[in-house]
């Protein structure tokens, strides 16, 4: 029997402050977290769809393991996508969960 386990790391989005004024509605402080396919928010807290929406791409990825050289592992603050907010997303890898392949999916693990 073939090991079908896969490690992801959990992930924290924070936004910090910059010189610049935030537009958007986060401030600084706000953030979420990912944990698998899961995100969570702290009770009472809104976030922004837009930023959301810039997000959702890098953080698969970041929830993967990476090479030390890679910029995915070293580049942690992320902008926001509207250009007149000074807002940025800092993505920070907290923890690491194993998953099995059997549990997340019905395709054949070969």
């Amino acid at each position: 029997m073939t090991d079908d386990t896969f490690a992801l790391y959990d992930l924290r989005v924070e936004v910090i402050a910059t010189d610049r004024p935030m537009v958007c509605n986060h401030k600084a402080g706000d953030w979420l977290e990912l944990s698998g396919e899961n995100l969570r928010f702290p009770d009472g807290q809104t976030f922004p769809i837009y930023p959301l929406a810039a997000l959702l791409p890098i953080l698969p990825a970041k929830q993967r393991m990476t090479h030390a050289a890679d910029w995915m592992t070293t580049d942690t603050d992320i902008a926001c996508p509207d250009p007149h907010c000074g807002g940025l997303f800092r993505i920070t890898r907290t923890g690491v969960r194993t998953f099995q392949h059997s549990e997340v999916t019905r395709v054949p693990n070969h």
